[in-house]
């Protein structure tokens, strides 16, 4: 999508959260971006755009505002009978927008789509930070009770309980993640938010 609609002024940037820069980069490696593809350490973009799950996906305009919060969105269609996420939904609206088009979501549009922190949400990133503090001291067990805590919180803050699988010596693409998926899933639990709009 950057290669294809860079010329109209179109920039992507890509964020993986990890605990280190060597656990992201042999997928950005694999990947070969050429669009500035940064590794965050401290999930501080997780925490400050509320990113439940990856990936999410935000628009920002040329003015610095977003202008479609929190989509889940993908490159192709790979995943599609897990997610039940059509790629290729989102990537035309994508173009559309930046080919000017289509508006994007207006203002009461962007409000109703927004999703807020709640006071567990916040506690739960606040166990995580916690327990991603401890680990990075040596102390990693004592940092499980923080992101069990952090699970427990909000289950559905997939950035805390897969960002601490690493840090509790799991694979965050194993067994374990695909367990908790379906149980998700089982539980009515919505996979991907998409805006329809």
């Amino acid at each position: 999508m950057f290669e294809e609609l860079r010329e109209l002024g179109f920039v992507v940037i890509t964020v993986a959260f990890e605990r280190t820069a060597d656990d992201a980069r042999e997928w950005i490696d694999a990947a070969s971006p050429s669009h500035p593809s940064l590794i965050d350490t401290t999930w501080a973009i997780a925490d400050l755009y509320h990113v439940e799950n990856v990936p999410t996906v935000f628009w920002i305009d040329e003015e610095g505002l977003i202008v479609r919060p929190q989509d889940v969105a993908f490159g192709s269609n790979m995943f599609q009978d897990f997610t039940g996420v059509d790629a290729e939904v989102h990537k035309t609206a994508l173009r559309r927008w930046v080919r000017g088009e289509t508006p994007a979501l207006d203002r009461d549009a962007v409000d109703r789509h927004l999703r807020v922190p709640t006071e567990a949400d916040q506690l739960a990133r606040a166990e995580f930070g916690l327990g991603r503090w401890l680990w990075e001291q040596g102390r990693a067990e004592l940092a499980r009770a923080h992101f069990q805590r952090a699970e427990e919180l909000a289950p559905n803050l997939w950035t805390c309980w897969r960002g601490s699988m690493r840090m509790q010596d799991e694979d965050p693409m194993g067994e374990l993640f695909f367990e908790k998926m379906t149980a998700y899933r089982g539980d009515g639990g919505v996979m991907a938010r998409v805006i329809a709009e």
